[in-house]
Formats: structure tokens, sequence, C-alpha cells
């Protein structure tokens, strides 16, 4: 008899404890209790904290963003850079080379002609049995005075010799309303000269950069007779008109 009282004890002794067990946990689940820590582990890990959010990230993209343009101006720099290195060369390509490479910017002028110029003859005192012939450009641009006048005093039908020293060194470019001289020796001082005769008519011709014609030959009056002989000769085109008259 006790023993059965004692294993009915023991069972509900057993029962009880069981039926604490799934109070106590069933308590635990309705009050929102806090979850296994292996799944707590896991989204908390990929949340931010308590007081911090995604927006220091997006400033240091923008910090990053504006410290590459904004560094010393580096964008402005580069843009200042580009133009530098353009215009420049842009000036050097307009500042250098203007002839072509040729070494002569003259030779791109037109040719003085009797469209463009005028032309005089005087007498002078010194030296003796000379004139000087004076081409001026009344044209609106320069012009290029090649070489030396060719000369047809009266029915002459060869013109006179060149003064081959006279020859300068470079092509005379005569500026609009500016002029160039001709010394011409019209006969020997000391009568040494042949076929001599007076007229009072005179042509003059220019030259091109070939040594050909340029336009129409132009009659220029001498105001008296002059006498011409065999010793006849004209200087080539000079800037200064006591260079033209020292042969």
């Amino acid at each position: 008899m006790r023993n059965l009282r004692f294993r009915r004890a023991a069972r509900t002794s057993v029962l009880g404890t069981a039926a604490l067990l799934a109070a106590l946990s069933l308590t635990a689940c309705q009050s929102g209790g806090p979850a296994p820590a292996d799944d707590a582990a896991g989204p908390a890990s990929q949340k931010p904290a308590a007081g911090t959010s995604a927006a220091p990230a997006a400033a240091t993209d923008k910090e990053t963003a504006e410290g590459s343009g904004s560094s010393g101006s580096g964008s402005g720099t580069a843009k200042d850079s580009v133009s530098s290195d353009t215009k420049p060369a842009a000036k050097q390509s307009q500042a250098g080379g203007n002839d072509g490479g040729s070494g002569d910017s003259s030779k791109s002028l037109a040719t003085c002609t009797g469209a463009n110029t005028k032309l005089t003859m005087t007498s002078v005192p010194r030296p003796v049995n000379h004139m000087l012939l004076t081409v001026t450009n009344t044209g609106s641009k320069a012009c290029n005075a090649y070489y030396y006048p060719t000369l047809r005093f009266g029915e002459a039908q060869s013109v006179p010799r060149s003064v081959e020293e006279s020859k300068p060194q470079a092509v005379v470019t005569i500026a609009p309303g500016e002029s160039a001289y001709a010394g011409v020796m019209t006969s020997s001082a000391d009568g040494s000269g042949t076929g001599g005769y007076s007229t009072g008519d005179l042509s003059v011709g220019f030259q091109d950069a070939g040594a050909g014609s340029a336009g129409q030959m132009v009659s220029v009056p001498l105001g008296e007779d002059v006498y011409v002989d065999s010793t006849l000769a004209v200087t080539y085109w000079q800037t200064d008109m006591d260079d033209a008259l020292m042969y």
C-alpha cells in the first residue's frame, strides 16, 4: 500500500514538473522574448547601428567626385592647358613661314608696269651727260621693279646696254606713293661715242621676274631734244637717286 502511494506521488511530481516547464516555455514565446542567438546575429551585422546611416558613404562618394575636379582646380587647369597649347600653335602656325619658305616675300607682289606707275625723265648737272629716270608707284599696293628699264630714244632699233656694276642685291620694291630711280648716261663725255643723234622722243619699258617685258612701253616726255650716241647706258633700278647717278 505504501509502495503504491509512493509511485503515485512520484508520477504526480513528474507530471507537475513537465507541466510547469511547458507553461514557462509558452509564456516566453508569447512575451516576444529574444530570438535565438544565431538568427539575431545575421540581420544585426547587415543593418547599420543606431544613429548611423548610408549618408557617410554618399558623402564620401561626393567628396571623392569633388576632390577629383576641384583639387587645385584640376578640371579648369586641363581646359586652360588645351587652350594654351592650341592657340600658340595656331599663332606659331600664322607667325612663322609667311613667304612659303622661299626666303623672298617680295615674289608675291605685283610687277611695276606703266599701268601702276608714273615715269619722268630729268636732266642733272652732275655727272655730265646724265639724266635721271624716276618711277613712282601710283597704285594702292606695292610693286616690284625688276632689273632695269628698257629705253628707246627716237627711232632706235635696239635698247641701250645696262650697267652691270649697278645691279642691286635684291629686287627693288616700291610702296604706294614711293619712287625708285635709274641713271641714264646719254653720251660719252670725251666724244668717243659714235652714231650720235638728237631726239625728243623716249619710250620706257619694264621687265618681269623672268627678264621678259612687262606691259607696254610708255611714252615719257623729255621737254627738249637729247643727244645720244653709242655709249648710251642705263643702270638697274635703285632705291636711292644718288646710287643711280654714281655710274
